[in-house]
């Protein structure tokens, strides 16, 4: 009993925000993906998101990040949601006051975007992190003469910038989301969408309204490669959900990946897609009219030529 009050007088003694601290590596753990889903919608560096919300709100420690979720020092200036009142340049100052992390990491985005005084950042390379870190301290985000410098250090000590290029350190390649239980890696793409891999093939999700035109524009391709690539007629559309590769296909599957059982419904079309196996190799190998389907049962060869 004696130790459980003494445990009570340390609770109330201390605050909950002294006795859980989070370290700087927890705070990108949590907070990484986060900052490169705002950097693909807004175009701010996840590095510079980081590293500012690792300085402004002490690795998420600060009382502004714990009570307010505001994890960049944001000041309320107009502003028409929650605050919360703190010392910075001056006493009992007015900051944001967000229902979530999310919220504040979105808003700050938003606040460098619709502030014109910020704008000349966006003309500066998405990977150039020392510049976007020179550019905020020009512009005034901190009173700080060092602000640069600190942000900069913190980048280069974690590796921030690997966030930039669209790689989550020491992260292993995660399962396609679109994929249950194909082994298909991806990374993080900083200019769109994410980029899925198949037996070393790259290639994207189909959403709703994309066009051959589209997908051209967006990658710098030709409408006859991303035909040809995914065995495409002139007149078929994108389904959304299809798989669209930005490569060839492979002449055969991975190692590990023999033969293939069809399923009801199945076409040769769909096997090519799920294996990135090229379809014309795909008929060749299985000694198949080029048009015809299997029926539900068959082995397809995935590899190897049918003896």
């Amino acid at each position: 009993m004696r130790l459980r009050i003494l445990h009570i007088f340390i609770l109330l003694l201390f605050p909950a925000w002294l006795i859980a601290q989070k370290t700087t590596e927890q705070y990108i753990a949590e907070f990484g993906e986060m900052a490169v889903a705002e950097m693909k919608r807004s175009g701010v560096p996840a590095s510079i998101t980081l590293a500012q919300g690792i300085l402004e709100s002490g690795s998420g420690n600060s009382r502004l990040a714990t009570e307010g979720n505001n994890h960049f020092g944001i000041k309320c200036h107009g502003w028409t949601g929650g605050k919360i009142y703190a010392d910075d340049d001056a006493k009992n100052e007015c900051f944001r006051k967000y229902g979530s992390a999310a919220e504040s990491f979105r808003d700050h985005s938003d606040f460098l975007k619709s502030n014109s005084r910020y704008n000349f950042l966006f003309e500066i390379e998405i990977t150039d992190y020392k510049e976007w870190a020179r550019g905020l301290k020009k512009a005034g985000y901190a009173t700080s003469p060092t602000y640069a410098e600190a942000l900069i250090k913190l980048i280069e000590k974690y590796e921030l910038n690997n966030y930039d290029k669209g790689i989550v350190p020491d992260k292993k390649p995660r399962k396609n989301p679109h994929r249950e239980n194909i082994d298909d890696s991806f990374t993080l793409n900083p200019y769109g969408r994410d980029i899925f891999y198949n037996n070393n093939t790259p290639y994207i999700i189909a959403k709703s309204g994309d066009n051959v035109d589209a997908i051209c524009n967006e990658f710098d391709m030709m409408p006859w490669q991303v035909r040809k690539y995914n065995d495409l007629e002139k007149s078929e559309t994108l389904a959304e959900g299809s798989y669209i590769y930005l490569k060839p296909k492979r002449n055969r599957a991975e190692k590990g990946k023999e033969t293939h059982t069809v399923q009801q419904g199945e076409t040769m079309k769909d096997i090519s897609e799920q294996y990135a196996v090229k379809l014309n190799k795909l008929y060749r190998k299985n000694k198949m009219e080029p048009g015809t389907e299997p029926k539900a049962g068959v082995v397809i060869n995935l590899r190897k030529t049918k003896k």
